[in-house]
């Protein structure tokens, strides 16, 4: 029986037999897929999720062999080649949310707000606000990213940091400068779900 067909196998193992086996990867697709694919049409729109995934799986299989296998969870790793894949298109990111500010339709959360779950149900309301549009529209692509990868792709500071390859120390102090920015805009308010508490 292969790994394709039994449950609770890790990432890595997946991974690992697809060395030998490379159909085996089809796995992490079923896995994973949906989530990256959510991710990316909240930050670029529905036009480039589907191009932005497939791209994302094809670069994640051709590096396969270099994955760490001491990782169980390949999620970090996958939405940090996602990242990665977006930064190409971080202008358009910029460009839809400051027209989200400007008229407050978003036509991603129209799209998929029924199939939003976990940490994406968490901010399609805070993502109707065109404050908040606006104030993420103003961030760097450096700490816009750790932001949403914590906020919108629930990834922990230490799973963040292994998906961009930085320290988890500048996962806070990116994440800290990104808060205070869209705190500043919102008045105070913050209404990304990232707790205070693991600031440190």
């Amino acid at each position: 029986m292969t790994v394709t067909t039994r449950q609770g196998v890790s990432d890595a193992a997946v991974i690992e037999q697809s060395w030998r086996e490379p159909g085996v990867f089809a796995a992490l697709y079923e896995r994973h897929a949906p989530h990256i694919s959510r991710y990316v049409a909240r930050r670029l729109g529905d036009d480039l999720a589907d191009d932005v995934t497939a791209e994302t799986f094809y670069r994640a299989f051709e590096k396969r062999r270099h994955y760490d296998l001491g990782r169980p969870d390949a999620r970090p790793w996958l939405y940090g080649i996602a990242a990665n894949v977006m930064a190409q298109h971080h202008r358009k990111e910029t460009r839809m949310l400051r027209a989200f500010a400007r008229s407050g339709a978003d036509p991603v959360a129209q799209t998929y707000g029924s199939q939003m779950e976990g940490a994406d149900d968490r901010v399609v309301a805070a993502g109707m606000h065109r404050s908040l549009a606006a104030a993420l529209a103003g961030l760097s692509r450096a700490h816009r990213e750790v932001l949403l990868l914590i906020a919108w792709a629930d990834l922990s500071y230490e799973e963040a940091a292994q998906a961009l390859d930085i320290s988890v120390g500048t996962v806070r102090s990116r994440l800290h400068r990104a808060r205070t920015k869209i705190r500043a805009v919102l008045g105070g308010e913050n209404p990304m779900s990232v707790s205070d508490s693991e600031e440190g």
